[in-house]
């Protein structure tokens, strides 16, 4: 009897097999074009279960015929690695995938870290979680972070259908198709599993959609409307916070701890406080990622808890957006190619310089931008509190720069 898993059975030998992740998979895409010029970096691979972080790592090193190890961090154990790092010394380069590298602990990293920097070991890090919030910095700064997204609808119904091709005598619809994928979530490997199920739990090998309602009542998940669904929640409830509806705010709020995605939550919620609320209110960000901290000791269900005071406060936040109306602006400026000279007195060698803290006030009427936008205007202050306060220091910056003094 063979009880090994149809996922990984059907696991991709090739990144052409690799379902979704189009941004990084596919004609002139990065992975396949580092593959396809027979090199590897150290890089991380993050996202959701079940989108193919070990698929990708697998058809990496298959492609590449890449001597690998495949570790995971909480499971194996130090002496695990130093078996792999021993091995270095006889075949040189290893590619070690390292699952669940979010959980790798410091007597890990400690051997990891210098493999890595001397070229021993390209690593290859699997996790669901945020690297940003969870991975060493020192491993970090080391990898390229590559996300994984949640496969579509359409992305799951057609790996199904491979799937299918390999199932003797199954006999499934189109409609059965669309409701595994429905209630997979973006999840391949959940997807998958339901068929496989389903595919040896009736004698006749017919699987409807009574079958598998049969097996997980579970009708749809609360981000499940349509192949977007995921995204549109995150979209609903960034822009309800951003237009001050507290209830519209907690009901997505509710929608996405449903379905366990905390990163997420934490992600839009970190960038509300700057892009949406910002200098209307400049310890948001502060206490976004207070808020973020103690979810992170709680966990689920009482995490809901500070979330659901967060997301109230955020909501109810005065807003602006003229921080990030600001840099764009000056973002455009720079990709355009309209940069100009850094003027000499406040270049590297600073011939000229005034030092601000030697005048009155700290400061001192000098010129900072290139001549060609000195007299551009980036930060254009909202009518909010905090930011009238430093509208009032502009306002008496301009004045004395137009006095000339």
């Amino acid at each position: 009897m063979n009880n090994e898993p149809l996922a990984n059975m059907l696991r991709p030998k090739k990144l052409s097999d690799v379902i979704g992740q189009e941004h990084l998979v596919g004609k002139d895409k990065v992975l396949t074009n580092l593959v396809k010029n027979k090199k590897i970096f150290s890089m991380i691979l993050y996202g959701p279960p079940g989108t193919g972080k070990t698929s990708i790592a697998s058809a990496i090193t298959e492609e590449l015929g890449a001597k690998n190890r495949f570790l995971n961090a909480v499971v194996n154990n130090k002496k695990d690695f130093e078996i792999v790092f021993e091995e270095t010394k006889i075949y040189g380069n290893i590619v070690l995938v390292v699952d669940e590298i979010h959980r790798l602990n410091k007597d890990k990293q400690d051997l990891l870290l210098p493999m890595l920097e001397n070229g021993l070991i390209t690593l290859i890090g699997l996790t669901t979680s945020n690297p940003y919030h969870k991975i060493n910095p020192a491993i970090r700064s080391r990898c390229q972070i590559f996300e994984l997204l949640p496969l579509t609808k359409d992305n799951i119904i057609k790996g199904l259908k491979k799937a299918c091709k390999t199932l003797n005598g199954i006999n499934i619809n189109n409609d059965v198709l669309s409701l595994i994928a429905t209630m997979s979530n973006g999840d391949f490997r959940y997807a998958l599993n339901l068929l496989e199920v389903a595919y040896y739990s009736t004698s006749d090998k017919k699987i409807t959609t009574n079958v598998i309602k049969t097996i997980n009542s579970k009708a749809s998940s609360p981000m499940d409307e349509d192949e977007t669904g995921h995204y549109d929640v995150l979209s609903a409830f960034q822009k309800s916070i951003r237009g001050s509806d507290v209830n519209a705010s907690l009901h997505y709020l509710a929608r996405l701890i449903s379905s366990g995605d905390l990163d997420s939550i934490y992600r839009r919620m970190s960038v509300i406080a700057y892009e949406d609320i910002g200098l209307a209110n400049p310890n948001m960000g502060v206490r976004v990622s207070a808020c973020i901290d103690v979810c992170e000791r709680l966990g689920l269900p009482e995490a809901r808890i500070p979330l659901a005071d967060m997301v109230i406060d955020l909501c109810l936040a005065p807003k602006s957006n003229s921080g990030c109306m600001a840099i764009d602006l000056a973002l455009k400026d720079v990709e355009s190619g309209n940069i100009g000279k850094v003027p000499k007195h406040v270049n590297a060698q600073a011939f000229g310089y005034k030092y601000p803290h030697d005048y009155p006030g700290n400061y001192v009427v000098q010129q900072y931008l290139p001549d060609e936008l000195k007299n551009r205007v980036y930060y254009k202050p909202k009518n909010n509190k905090y930011e009238q306060n430093l509208k009032v220091t502009l306002d008496n910056i301009d004045k004395i720069k137009r006095s000339g003094q």
